[in-house]
């Protein structure tokens, strides 16, 4: 197994409260912006998949038809990591389900049809990643391609934070990145697709936006904006080590908030901090 970025710069090194696996966190009130826990949180790593959170953002405030028909090609295959698709080339998917198939499942050919087919072509496609995320203020953020198999794509839990928080503001975002699974007609086969986050099945959660991630330099990944205790969360965990790590840790989150926010006087973290702005 190879040694994730955040592994090889010694990240996991830091300890924390709440013993999480992942070497990076940062936990906000999406309303007041107090942050209630943060570990690494201006560390920059390859991001993996929460990448496609920005390639969803871009389509949806293009307002483009989401009825409108894109097949899969060679150029959508990929060369950088050799993962495997169900969606075979020739495949022809409305663009509604090419975004929720990216979104819920993680599929990188359907992420990549989406930036390939933008106006422009992939190259705007990419410029226009990169230049939503400056006009956030995600100044550790840059984008080299829509589907995250590039380490190159790469930001910190800081800026991810304000990226759940635009993409949230996106009812289909919203919508499809949270929805537990969707049947596809390819030909004459149905293709049954589940979401990569179990936490959104799970009775004890109230997620509103989602998405995992893992390439082996990033580690497993996993952002979250959920309702706990009362309150909006955002929740960012990059470089988590191990399968279910991620999920263990946003658990753990999940029940420190709720018994700090059960407990007198204990409502807001001694860990508490303010955001700028």
């Amino acid at each position: 197994m190879r040694a994730s970025y955040g592994q090889m710069a010694g990240l996991h090194a830091a300890s924390d409260p709440l013993d999480l696996r992942s070497s990076v966190a940062l936990v906000i009130d999406q309303d007041t912006r107090e942050v209630l826990f943060r570990k690494n949180d201006h560390a920059v790593l390859p991001i993996a998949s929460l990448t496609k959170l920005m390639t969803g953002l871009v389509i949806s405030e293009a307002h483009l038809p989401m009825s409108e028909m894109i097949a899969i090609t060679q150029a959508d295959v990929d060369t950088e990591k050799g993962s495997s698709s169900r969606l075979a080339v020739g495949t022809v998917l409305s663009r509604g389900d090419m975004l929720h198939l990216a979104l819920m499942s993680s599929e990188n050919r359907a992420a990549h049809a989406l930036g390939r087919s933008f106006p422009g072509g992939l190259d705007t496609f990419v410029s226009r990643m990169n230049a939503r995320a400056q006009a956030l203020g995600m100044s550790d953020t840059r984008y080299v391609e829509p589907t995250g198999l590039s380490s190159r794509n790469q930001s910190s839990a800081s800026d991810l934070a304000v990226l759940v928080g635009a993409a949230y503001k996106e009812p289909v975002l919203r919508e499809l990145s949270t929805s537990h699974g969707r049947e596809i007609e390819v030909g004459r086969r149905t293709l049954q697709y589940n979401n990569t986050n179990r936490l959104v099945k799970s009775a004890e959660w109230d997620i509103g936006l989602q998405k995992t991630g893992y390439i082996s330099e990033a580690g497993q990944c996993l952002v979250m904006q959920a309702q706990v205790a009362g309150r909006k969360l955002i929740m960012v965990f990059l470089d988590s080590a191990g399968k279910l790590s991620r999920i263990a840790d946003a658990e753990r989150v999940r029940r420190w908030v709720e018994k700090s926010s059960g407990a007198p006087g204990v409502r807001h973290s001694a860990l508490a901090d303010r955001l700028p702005g």
